[in-house]
């Protein structure tokens, strides 16, 4: 809803600026359509991140982060890659 209200200032404001002789009137339709424009574009970057977002049901709750550190290896410890390890050739 916001995304419209704020494009139809923008429609007015700018239709007042073309259409006005009044060079205060000229700036205000300016301001208007500029201020507008503006807040058109940050509801429309606020409504595509608002669509793109995950439900919070959907994310993992504090007990389940807890039990994965558990299971997760020590910051400091290199990850192991097979072939790392002492070899099993017989010499």
């Amino acid at each position: 809803m916001a995304r419209w209200i704020t494009l139809a200032l923008t429609v007015i404001g700018f239709a007042i600026a073309f259409t006005t002789n009044s060079p205060g009137v000229l700036g205000l339709g300016l301001l208007l359509g500029l201020a507008g424009l503006i807040g058109f574009v940050f509801a429309l970057a606020a409504a595509r991140v608002s669509a793109r977002a995950r439900p919070e049901t959907s994310m993992a709750s504090v007990d389940d982060l807890r039990a994965l550190r558990k299971t997760a290896p020590p910051v400091g410890t290199p990850p192991r890659r097979p072939g790392d390890g002492p070899s099993n050739d017989a010499a």
